[in-house]
Formats: C-alpha cells, structure tokens, sequence
C-alpha cells in the first residue's frame, strides 16, 4: 500500500466521525512528507523541535503543525514562529515559555493539556489536580498567546481493548470536566487527542477529536 492508499484508507474510517488525522511525520525525509501532503494531508507530527524546525521550511505554507513529543522550554523559540498546536502541555512553565516567545511573533500558538492516563510509569502527563491548578492560577489567565483547545493522553500499550478503552474513557471525562468548569464558554476548547496506529479505531470510538497515525501510514520505521 502506498502512502496515499493508507491515508485514503483511513480517513475512510474517520469518515462521519469527529476525529481528524494527525500524521506523524517523525523520522521520515520530507519527500515522503510531500507524499502525504499530496494525497490530501494538511494536519502533521513531530516529536522533535529540531526536526520539525528543518522540514517546516521544505513544505507548503498551509501545513498545520503539531508538536506531539515532550517540550523542552529551552526548544521552544525553535518553532514559536510558525507551531500551530503543542499537544504535549504538562507544566505552567512551558506555558510562560510559549506565551513569551508567541508573544514576539505577535501569534497565538495552541496548547493541550498532556495527562497521564496510561499504566506505564515512563509516560508523561498531569493530574487532573494538577491541570487544575494551572487552571486556576493568576499566571494562566495573564495569558494573551496562548490559547487551549482541549487534552491529550496516551493510553497504555496493551492488547487488552478493555485497559486501552477505560483509559480513553478517562481522558474523555477530564475533557468535559475542564470544558464544564472552565471552558463553557469558549468554542476554541473542543480537542481531544488520542489514539495512534494500534488503537485509534478504539480511540475514535471513545470520542476522539485528533488521531496522531505514522506507522499505518509510513508503515513500520526500520
């Protein structure tokens, strides 16, 4: 299957639903990035700020990127000037770092709010406390360049549909808890990022908004 083929196979699966596709570029040369954009995608991934750096430049100006991987506040004047969303928000100092360097592109960059629902110690993320307090502080609502849509979480690798699913769930009800608390009145705060290319049909099926796909469509990196 070809690039396009797996893209168009996919969407095919997203079709009538909420969820968009977000591929993830991560790893692979801009030709094959190219590949991609041709066959219709405009919403791409990457981990690292380096490399996102480094290919923005090579693709269309209506690319709408997503930093997906853990941000590193010394990273961020690498991709302030053109990042659209970063998915991977987990601390009220990588807020105030993308609000200062927003703030001298004169651009409003977009932020998810990264939990922590997988069982695996090694993934990144907030409490639901811990969102809350950010939420709360005097710090968060000076914000004027930095504007969040919604959260992010990665389920836990497993096999068990149940585990993957309840965690997705979970995501889903921080979701409308913030939304209900916070964000009844702002259309902007509708995102909810999970899924990937194991368990995004599950993911999209729990209500996803933005599935985050690279090895079913690049298939597996060597």
């Amino acid at each position: 299957m070809s690039i396009a083929e797996n893209i168009a196979a996919i969407e095919q699966t997203l079709a009538g639903t909420a969820a968009r596709l977000v591929v993830v570029t991560k790893t692979h040369p801009v030709e094959r990035l190219r590949e991609a954009y041709e066959a219709g995608a405009r919403i791409f991934g990457e981990n690292r700020v380096q490399e996102m750096a480094a290919k923005q430049p090579e693709l269309p100006a209506d690319v709408e990127w997503h930093q997906i991987g853990q941000l590193q506040t010394n990273k961020v004047k690498y991709l302030a000037s053109f990042v659209h969303t970063v998915q991977s928000v987990d601390s009220l100092r990588l807020l105030l770092e993308l609000e200062k360097h927003a703030a001298k592109h004169q651009r409003v960059i977009n932020g998810l709010l990264q939990f922590h629902i997988a069982q695996e110690e090694t993934k990144t993320g907030l409490s639901l406390p811990e969102a809350e307090e950010i939420l709360n502080s005097e710090e968060y609502k000076s914000l004027r360049h930095v504007r969040l849509t919604g959260v992010m979480g990665i389920a836990t690798h497993s096999p068990d549909e149940e585990v993957v699913r309840g965690e997705f769930r979970q995501l889903r009800q921080y979701f409308e808890q913030l939304k209900a608390t916070y964000f009844a009145e702002d259309e902007a705060f509708r995102e909810i990022s999970m899924g990937m290319s194991a368990d995004y049909p599950l993911a999209v099926a729990e209500g996803s908004t933005l599935v985050r796909v690279g090895s079913a469509i690049f298939g597996s990196r060597g």
